[in-house]
């Protein structure tokens, strides 16, 4: 581990060179590539920094105790050295945990997807209110959105929307929100105050460029038709609605929030290469299911990740075993909290994960 160190300040240090030369700077693509993975560094040379300093303030305490002749002096540093040691251990601990591999998605903007499941009105209802909380969050964290797609159910609603998300580590903190979620409330058409549950499903997906996902042309169907509204009526007379079906998959995806088709048309080549790209991801990672599996985020769309209760303004992750008693501030877009304890319990298994492959 310190041998990576080691050369993780290194690295540090010889970047820091680099994005001073004219060459560099004259290279504005160059530059920002090296002044973030730069910044991607500093939290770990920071931490080892720290990690030297307390190695070193612990030796020297030693040799007080070692070799000082005034008890009381070295009764002080006895003391002190107590704290340092403590500290050392928990500073270690962090470097281990920063020297986990990032997922290299972490950086990218995202594409989610909420569908109403399970509870038919009442369902529409709770997937246009995940809707709100993450749009509501997004607004907070200063994040840009835009709606891609989306599909109103008859009484309110949302039977499906689909929307991009971006900003900085967009994937890095909404990627453990796909699953099915679930919400326990009175509806608003139940007369007699009886409790229901509803489910409705959310996915999380890493937007991708072309270089990323090539997709032969000769692969697609394109359908063109009118935008259709609420209920069924048009509300556009000309054809602009985009509907592209991946034949060798079957991944279908519409947009027609646009009047333009070519904007429709772009916006759906968009989810469709992060669908296949998902695709790709999963495929790739079904050698070590089992290993996924012990982690916070699977991102399995059938798992069932987080209950909503609103008569007793409880929400429970089932993940990691958490209940918080702020519903209604969390479907109002308060989520950091919870997000991040989703990251620290995702660090502590991958953590525990790697320790146990050393020891096989």
């Amino acid at each position: 581990m310190f041998d990576k160190l080691e050369s993780t300040v290194s690295r540090f240090e010889d970047l820091g060179l680099e994005l001073s030369t004219p060459e560099v700077v004259s290279d504005q693509n160059l530059y920002r590539k090296l002044a973030k993975e730069r910044s991607q560094l500093e939290p770990i040379v920071a931490e080892y920094l720290r990690y030297r300093k307390l190695k070193k303030d612990i030796e020297g305490h030693r040799d007080i105790i070692r070799t000082e002749d005034d008890q009381e002096f070295r009764r002080m540093a006895a003391d002190e050295l107590t704290g340092l040691e403590a500290e050392l251990e928990a500073c270690e601990q962090e470097l281990k945990i920063l020297l986990i591999p990032k997922d290299p998605n972490d950086s990218r903007d995202v594409i989610v997807e909420i569908r109403g499941g399970t509870g038919g009105e009442e369902a529409a209802l709770f997937a246009a209110d995940l809707y709100r909380m993450y749009t509501r969050y997004a607004e907070i964290k200063g994040w840009r959105q835009e709606l891609i797609s989306l599909s109103e159910a008859a009484a309110g609603g949302v039977k499906e929307v689909t929307f991009s998300l971006s900003g900085d580590d967009v994937y890095g903190t909404m990627k453990f929100e796909s699953g099915v979620h679930r919400v326990q409330r009175v509806p608003a058409t139940e007369a007699s105050g009886r409790v229901h549950t509803s489910a409705a499903s959310v996915a999380v997906l890493p937007e991708v460029e072309d270089v990323d996902v090539e997709i032969n042309e000769g692969d697609l169907r394109v359908d063109i038709y009118r935008s259709g509204g609420k209920g069924g009526q048009n509300v556009n007379k000309v054809e602009t609605a985009v509907r592209l079906t991946h034949i060798p998959t079957g991944i279908v995806v519409s947009c027609q929030e646009e009047r333009s088709q070519l904007k429709n048309r772009q916006k759906a080549m968009k989810v469709m290469r992060a669908r296949l790209y998902e695709k790709r991801l999963s495929e790739q990672t079904a050698e070590i299911s089992a290993a996924r599996k012990s982690m916070v985020g699977s991102g399995d769309r059938s798992d069932k990740i987080r209950t909503y209760n609103f008569p007793q303004n409880r929400l429970t992750d089932h993940r990691i075993g958490l209940t918080v008693y702020n519903l209604h501030e969390v479907v109002n877009g308060v989520l950091d909290d919870i997000f991040e304890k989703l990251k620290i319990a995702d660090r502590t298994a991958r953590l525990e994960a790697g320790i146990e492959e050393s020891r096989g």
